[in-house]
């Protein structure tokens, strides 16, 4: 337990591509996360409420693998809860 990861957003993001997460407007999104003094909170904002932005996290045209969803977000030290809704978000948009 204890603190949080000492790992970037660009990592976080990095990974999130990785398993197959495709993000639109990434610049923008890595900008803000940028901003954000708690950028794991600033995320899971933009993430549920990013779309007037141009900000979206859909599958890849490969697919999302949803166990290397979930362990990115696990080692990135996100709830359950959000781990769970981001990606029944990803399952929704298909």
């Amino acid at each position: 337990m204890g603190s949080l990861s000492n790992e970037s957003f660009d990592q976080f993001l990095d990974s999130l591509k990785q398993a197959g997460v495709e993000i639109s407007n990434e610049g923008e999104l890595r900008e803000r996360l940028a901003e954000a003094q708690r950028w794991r909170f600033a995320f899971a904002t933009l993430a549920a409420n990013g779309r007037p932005l141009g900000i979206r996290f859909q599958d890849s045209s490969s697919g999302v693998n949803e166990a290397d969803l979930h362990r990115t977000l696990a080692r990135f030290q996100f709830p359950e809860g959000l781990q769970t809704t981001f990606a029944a978000s990803l399952r929704a948009q298909h």
